[in-house]
């Protein structure tokens, strides 16, 4: 049975009405599987201190976050990432995210003690904070944070990051660890942020070819996305044969997101978590945690992170959304709702591109292959 973590106090993690991190997206899901008539137990988690967080970010980045969440001005504002349009200060801004790092440790917990197989956290995902750094909507690292916690437990960690976005902060905090694989499926750093993730980051010393970059061409569609994968993340899982897998699900690959370009469609998120339970069962002695991340199409974002729910849960998917919930959402976001829970067929129109990009995509699987082959005898 998989356990779900979540925590009303994780909204308070707000960054404005108009950023696109809006805690409305995970409100959205819950209030379409009550619609569904769907039960969901949750699991509330207490906050980390900040000296938990000690573990992973430097004890004067954490000083200065929480004195800017008071309201206090520090000259080291900009310096640590803050101040700008992706990471505003706000007014209470450590209380949510330290609540969020909290649900995800907590389901790192979970594992270790052997009270369950899989975790569904209903936040976190904050893939792009650094030791002394935030970044792209990142403040504190819970990933990371939960990657550490179970490595100090003595278990062999691998973390696969789904985000559009390459993973560049739990990367770094564990490029040269033994004892931590990392893998990041995202748009190419050439057109998207953070410009990092590329074939040649394959980590230093003890963690050499074990931090593993798959930049995708923008406009990838399901197929190839699901061959990367199959190609990449198969055997380097068989090869590694985690105690656990961490999984960052990020919903921004989707077609319809606004801020990249990749062209994922709900069909093809469902066959990627199906894909991702199997490689759990088989090489990751069946243990992992979900976390969300990004995902600023919020119409897609909260079908696709529904989809997540009932799949972990053995739920037969429904295909009509109910018209209840449509009907509510569509009055508070101002916006057409979509009718079923799937993307209509086909989802857009074809991509002038797509035996290009099918090839370079193809590529990337061998090149990579080659790169760490030798270490992987």
């Amino acid at each position: 049975m998989c356990k779900v973590i979540y925590h009303p106090k994780y909204g308070e993690y707000d960054l404005g009405a108009e950023h696109p991190f809006s805690p409305l997206r995970v409100e959205m899901v819950f209030d379409l599987l009550k619609e569904l008539g769907i039960q969901t137990d949750i699991i509330q988690p207490e906050p980390v201190t900040p000296e938990d967080l000690e573990v992973i970010h430097s004890k004067n980045y954490i000083e200065v976050v929480e004195a800017l969440s008071k309201g206090e001005k520090r000259a080291e504002a900009e310096a640590y990432g803050f101040g700008t349009q992706d990471n505003p200060i706000v007014l209470g801004m450590t209380e949510g995210a330290r609540y969020q790092v909290g649900g995800t440790l907590l389901g790192a917990k979970l594992l270790v003690e052997n009270k369950t197989h899989k975790v569904l956290q209903f936040g976190g995902g904050f893939h792009h904070a650094h030791k002394s750094l935030a970044a792209g909507f990142c403040t504190y690292n819970d990933l990371a944070l939960a990657i550490k916690y179970m490595t100090d437990q003595g278990w062999h960690v691998a973390y696969l990051d789904v985000d559009v976005h390459h993973g560049d902060g739990v990367q770094e905090m564990f490029y040269s660890d033994e004892n931590v694989m990392t893998i990041s499926m995202h748009e190419s750093g050439e057109y998207l942020f953070p410009g990092t993730g590329w074939l040649h980051e394959l980590g230093r010393g003890m963690g050499r070819s074990l931090k593993l970059n798959l930049p995708l061409e923008p406009f990838t569609e399901g197929d190839s996305y699901l061959e990367v994968l199959e190609g990449v993340v198969v055997p380097a899982l068989e090869w590694f044969r985690p105690d656990a897998l961490v999984i960052q699900a990020g919903a921004d690959p989707h077609f319809s997101d606004p801020l990249a370009d990749l062209m994922l469609t709900t069909h093809d998120f469902e066959k990627l978590y199906k894909k991702i339970f199997e490689i759990i069962d088989n090489n990751c002695k069946g243990r992992a945690l979900f976390t969300l991340g990004g995902g600023y199409s919020i119409t897609a974002t909260s079908r696709i992170w529904t989809l997540l729910f009932l799949l972990l849960h053995n739920i037969d998917l429904p295909d009509k959304l109910p018209e209840k919930w449509r009907k509510r959402w569509q009055e508070k976001l101002g916006k057409p709702m979509p009718k079923y829970l799937h993307d209509k067929i086909p989802a857009y129109d074809p991509i002038p591109r797509k035996p290009e990009i099918d090839r370079h995509n193809k590529e990337l699987i061998q090149r990579l292959l080659d790169y760490v082959a030798a270490d992987w005898l």
